[in-house]
Order: C-alpha cells, then structure tokens, then sequence
C-alpha cells in the first residue's frame, strides 16, 4: 500500500442478524475515530449492473441526455430537482451526473409546500441493451434497506432503541440516488482546480449534508478523506464494496460524536464513475433533536428545526453547490 493511504474499517452485512453486538461495536468504533468506513456483503446489490448503468448512459450522445436536463439549463424541461446536471466548465466540481429520488404517489401541488421537490423522476428512453430504469429502482430500495440496518445497528451500539431513527424516513424521504462521470480534461485545468501538491481536483473538499453516505466507487481511486491530525490520506480501493460515511444532518443530531468527515476527489487521469446514495431525512423531520438527550434526558435543549427548510439553505446559499443555485428557497 502506497504512504497515505487509507485502509478503512470493513463491516460484513452478512453478519447483521448472528453478531450484531460485535458489528454494532465495530460500527461506533470507526464512525467515532474514522468517520468512513467499507459495508461488504450487501444482499442482491448488483455493482456490475450498476457500473454498466453508468457508462451506458454516460455515453448517450448529448442530444438524448437533454431530454432529461433540470429546467435552469433547459428551460423546455419542467423536472428542477432531478434528472441530468451538465459538466460546467471552470467550476471546481467537475462532473456530469444523473440523479433520481423515491417514488412517491402524486402530490397535490396546491397543498404541498415546495411541491417542486417531489416531482417525478425523468428517465431515458432505453434501447434495450440494459433494463435501466427497473435495475436502477431496485437498486434504489436494496440501497435504502441496507442504510436501514446500518441505522439500526448504529443506534443499538450508542445503547439506545434500534428503531429511534427510523422515523426520520417515514414520509417522503428526500433521499437522492446519483450516478457521476467524472471526465477526462480535454485542455489545461482552470488554477481554482489545482493542489499545492500539483493534484488536480474535481470535486473540492467538504462534507456531506444530508444523514448517511453510501457510495459505489467501482474500484475507483480519486477518493480522499481528511484524517484526524488534518492530513489527506487516499482512500484505498476496494472492488464490490460500498463507502459509507455520515452528514452533518447525523452528527449535529447525535451532539457530535459521530465525525462528518471532510473528503474530496482528485483527477485520476482517466473517466472515472460512482453512484453515491445520499440517505435524506422527510422534508418535515425535525433535526433539531439530540437522540442521546432523547433517550438519556442529559444534553442539549431540543430546538425544532425542519429538515427541507434548512438542507436547501445549506445547498444554496452555505455550501454553493452549482447543481442546485437557483432553486426556489423553501
């Protein structure tokens, strides 16, 4: 292994229901000190489907993937929050990507406060080379059972009700399924993109807003995450396996004893592809509460604060992130 590289702590699915006090332990562990780690094992995910997925419609020529563009860089479309975001050249964030959430039952748009956000998902029109849509959905749900047990298990390590943060993700969860392409440069790499130490970036350091991560990397290098004395260290790769690490949303709500920890990605010269899931809370979750003080009656004061209201904040207005600047404010 490489100096600066970053072995993460593994955590074996397939020993959820026979070891769960030792897993759950193993889990606190590497949240508490690492703040990443790798889930093996993970029932009926298929990451070759996955990675075909990806480049399949990665390389779908321009005109098609238009179709399926958010309003602000096709104003013929009417999808704002889903759908297909364009690499924008001379942003640090350099990428493509194609992204879609849970299906929900139609929403009364006079009802709903920022009704926007539970618009349907856009999907391309396929040609048979693959079942995209239906594979992308399944992989949908085996992604969010899985998050669903690493909760559990998680809250069974800090010693509280295994259930206590399943209610966050009752009604209409905001979660957000994205596939990423990460093209090569195709001419010098604007200086916003550039490291001291002659590494290129394309996607700046930060930490993740929503609750919980887990990320298909395919194998990829690129992945960097801060270690504690404030160095980058190169997360090693490691084939059919996710990369799962936790928001702010998850560590304010736990007072902070779990880390979000800042990571990035640097150019590998060459296309690179993952599919993160970011898990998301309902848009009514009230994020203002502290589980330990919850269930111990010792911490902070609960301050209601609802999850929509302050994520899209944060997305456009403290974080800046390009895909979502002109979204209306909830």
């Amino acid at each position: 292994m490489e100096p600066g590289t970053l072995q993460l702590p593994v955590i074996d699915m397939s020993k959820s229901r026979t070891q769960r006090d030792e897993m759950s332990q193993s889990l606190i562990d590497a949240l508490e000190n690492v703040g990443f780690l790798a889930i093996d094992n993970i029932e009926g995910l298929d990451f070759d489907i996955l990675l075909r997925s990806c480049k399949w419609f990665f390389n779908q020529p321009y005109d098609k993937k238009k179709c399926l563009l958010r309003k602000q860089w096709n104003p013929e479309n009417t999808n704002m929050f889903r759908g297909y975001f364009p690499v924008i050249e001379g942003e640090p964030s350099r990428k493509e990507g194609f992204e879609f959430g849970p299906v929900y039952p139609t929403i009364d748009s006079n009802t709903t406060r920022a009704s926007w956000i539970y618009e349907e998902n856009v999907w391309p029109e396929e040609d048979g080379k693959l079942p995209f849509k239906s594979e992308l959905t399944k992989a949908f749900d085996i992604m969010h059972n899985t998050a669903m047990e690493i909760l559990r298990l998680t809250a069974r390590g800090i010693g509280i009700d295994e259930n206590a943060f399943i209610g966050l993700f009752d009604d209409k969860p905001l979660t957000t399924f994205r596939m990423i392409h990460y093209p090569t440069w195709e001419s010098t790499p604007p200086e916003v993109c550039l490291l001291e130490d002659g590494k290129v970036i394309t996607t700046p350091e930060h930490t993740d807003t929503g609750f919980m991560t887990l990320l298909t990397t395919f194998g990829y290098s690129g992945l960097e995450v801060m270690t504690a004395d404030g160095r980058w260290a190169a997360v090693a790769p490691r084939s059919n396996s996710l990369v799962m690490n936790i928001g702010d949303v998850f560590s304010r709500m736990l007072g902070g004893r779990f880390r979000a920890t800042r990571h990035r990605v640097v150019d590998i010269g060459e296309d690179r592809f993952s599919f993160p899931f970011f898990l998301e809370p309902s848009f009514d979750a009230d994020i203002g509460v502290n589980f330990l003080t919850k269930f111990t009656g010792s911490g902070p004061k609960h301050v209601p604060e609802l999850y929509g209201p302050w994520v899209f904040h944060q997305y456009k207005y403290v974080k800046k992130h390009f895909e979502y600047r002109v979204l209306p404010d909830v």
